[in-house]
């Protein structure tokens, strides 16, 4: 049996999935992920400041006009999702039931048709007042005729609902994301690095029986997982998902 025939097995003989995944579920959409070489942290360099600290608390309050430029160039884009979000989404459709906890804030699991999912820092596709609390969507930001948005009851800053440097996570989300990933019979783990804080250390309150690990490089849970992939996210579920519809097929 090969490892992606164990992968499928696994999937198809556990009933509760957690899939912990990072940028890089959404590079192959088209997105930069963050610390690669390719990464935004490594060729973001024409606007005065360090990524981080664009990305800081104090940043978006301070500087919104540099935060904005920034925010508006990487995060608010027409990205669509890719075969891993469209595989997850599936698995559901096929009965199983899989929570989804990200570090991505582009809201591609939603939008692929995943129905569980727990988004740690926050997301890109809404926003709120930092006076009045008011809330916004997407569109309102993109067709704002400034390059900073303003609320239309009290001409506040509106910002988006992601977690800065600087900010805590919520704490309801990371409940609910430790849960779910405590609850599962199996963890999956895909395109990170296992790198950002506290986030990681999440995937330390599984006690189920498997975890696999998807990432192009290694990570410092490799050695605790029973299968591991160092490939391409999307190779792997496309192989994955093949076997598994193929199953479907035959025992309908």
């Amino acid at each position: 049996m090969t490892e992606t025939e164990k992968f499928a097995k696994i999937i198809s003989d556990s009933e509760n999935i957690a899939f912990f995944g990072g940028a890089g579920v959404s590079t192959e959409s088209g997105l930069k992920d963050y610390r690669s070489r390719d990464g935004i942290y490594n060729t973001a360099v024409n606007y005065g400041l360090p990524p981080e600290e664009i990305l800081s608390h104090g940043c978006v309050l301070g500087n919104p006009e540099l935060f904005y430029r920034f925010f508006r160039d990487y995060f608010i884009t027409d990205t669509k999702p890719g075969f891993t979000h469209k595989a997850l989404a599936e698995l559901e459709q096929m009965g199983k039931n899989v929570a989804v906890i990200t570090q991505n804030i582009d809201g591609l699991h939603q939008r692929a048709g995943s129905r569980r999912v727990y988004e740690l820092h926050g997301t890109a596709s809404k926003f709120y007042c930092v006076n009045c609390g008011e809330e916004y969507d997407l569109d309102y930001v993109r067709n704002s005729s400034q390059n900073v948005p303003k609320c239309e009851k009290c001409s506040g800053l509106v910002r988006p609902r992601v977690t800065m440097y600087g900010e805590m996570l919520d704490g309801k989300v990371v409940d609910a994301a430790i849960r779910a990933i405590a609850n599962a019979d199996v963890l999956i783990i895909g395109g990170t690095s296992l790198a950002v804080q506290p986030a990681a250390s999440f995937v330390g309150y599984f006690g189920g029986e498997h975890t696999i690990i998807i990432n192009k490089e290694e990570t410092p849970y490799d050695s605790r997982a029973e299968l591991v992939f160092h490939e391409s996210i999307g190779d792997v579920f496309r192989r994955v998902m093949k076997i598994l519809r193929e199953k479907s097929e035959e025992n309908p």
